[in-house]
């Protein structure tokens, strides 16, 4: 049996004012060309499918038209809801992308049976047994109970999880046995993990202590296929746990890691090897820092990756010269006539003081949420451990905001 395993695609972000529509349309492509390539029998996405859950007409087209040409290779498609996507908007075309041959679990059943899906080879025959587990909301697995601190919320939250992973890994073993007992069992999961390396670009989505599923918690499957954390890893050093990462950077601190998907073989005693694929880059994405003499080099450098169709997106961060007040303006004379667009400017403020920062003329276009809470923060005399946690509590009350507007 011969899996694809990606995540986090996050159709229809729009990123600084850019859209990301070419670059995802090429991905597209080019997964179709490995689906043929590598013959493989079934793809899993494992989350976030959509950046938002109201994504634009284009990136629901762009899904749709994906669906209809890997029906056209023979390979089956499971589509698992994140934390980004929509529970309703997912679910509205299940029954009929079923008749594409396509699963979509787009949150927690009832019946956690729904969730049991036996993935067949190419050549209809049996391949894996797959625990299809989504994003778990906390509304899916737990009741509210009066007089409940955090940390308890925290692990009743955890406990529940662990216990759904158990009882859909028990319901495959039954399966399994009914069978014949020579499939793999295959899992998956849209969340944090104990040990896992996030980007800016990634949300929290458990607060408190804990905030990250401990590795022992999943069940001996052959395989889990993660998603959630944009960046390709092993989870603590696991050949059968990993993240496939987001196929495009998705902020500009991932511009460096070298994008991926993993092609998974699977045989009747369990997992035979996981091989990586490098996904090629569709848009350069480059972050450079120093004075303003320095980067007049820099950037004339990075615009040799670029061209006039396809112009290099930069984020400047300018050091020494950062007092000045018509920044903006400089940094674009610095890019005239080369193929670079410039997405972000910003000022290198390692100690500044609140006075200093206005007297620089820092606005609140230039910084993120999270970025001005931070700011406030070293104006305290705090300890490391105080300051991760406010920021880990101050991420969650955002998620929890960012949730009811969406």
């Amino acid at each position: 049996m011969r899996l694809l395993h990606t995540s986090d695609w996050h159709l229809g972000q729009h990123f600084m004012g850019k859209t990301r529509q070419a670059e995802h349309q090429a991905f597209c492509a080019w997964l179709i060309e490995q689906v043929h390539k590598h013959g493989v029998d079934a793809l899993i996405v494992a989350g976030d499918v959509f950046d938002s859950g109201a994504p634009p007409s284009y990136a629901r087209e762009q899904y749709n038209r994906f669906i209809v040409a890997l029906r056209e290779t023979g390979a089956r498609l499971v589509v698992l809801g994140g934390n980004h996507d929509s529970v309703a908007t997912l679910g509205e075309s299940r029954d009929l992308l079923a008749c594409l041959d396509t699963w979509v679990i787009p949150g927690v059943a009832a019946d956690p049976a729904e969730q049991l899906l036996l993935l067949p080879r190419c050549d209809g025959t049996p391949g894996a047994l797959l625990c299809a587990i989504p994003f778990v909301r906390p509304r899916d697995v737990l009741k509210s109970e009066a007089g409940q601190s955090a940390e308890d919320k925290q692990q009743a939250l955890q406990a529940a999880i662990h216990e759904h992973y158990r009882a859909l890994f028990a319901l495959a073993e039954a399966r399994r046995a009914e069978l014949g007992g020579r499939l793999p069992i295959v899992a998956s999961g849209h969340l944090t993990t104990v040990g896992a390396s996030a980007s800016e670009s990634v949300r929290e989505i458990y607060v408190g202590s804990l905030e990250a599923f401990p590795s022992d918690a999943f069940p001996p499957a052959a395989y889990i296929a993660l998603g959630h954390i944009h960046r390709p890893q092993k989870v603590g050093g696991l050949e059968h746990i990993r993240y496939s990462g987001s196929p495009i950077p998705l902020s500009f601190d991932e511009a460096r890691q070298q994008k991926e998907v993993l092609l998974v073989d699977l045989h009747e005693d369990g997992l035979e090897a996981v091989t990586p694929l490098p996904i090629p880059c569709f848009q350069p994405l480059v972050t450079l820092r120093g004075s303003l003499a320095e980067l007049a080099g820099a950037i004339a450098e990075a615009a040799a990756q670029g061209s006039a169709e396809r112009p290099v997106w930069l984020e400047v961060q300018v050091s020494a010269d950062d007092y000045l007040s018509d920044l903006q303006k400089r940094v674009s004379a610095l890019c005239e006539g080369l193929p670079v667009e410039v997405l972000r400017v910003r000022r290198e403020r390692g100690s500044a003081s609140a006075g200093q920062l206005a007297e620089a003329r820092e606005t609140l276009d230039e910084l993120t949420a999270e970025e001005v809470f931070a700011r406030r923060l070293q104006q305290e005399a705090l300890d490391p451990g105080d300051v991760e946690r406010l920021q880990t509590l101050y991420r969650g009350v955002l998620e929890s905001l960012r949730a009811e507007q969406g």
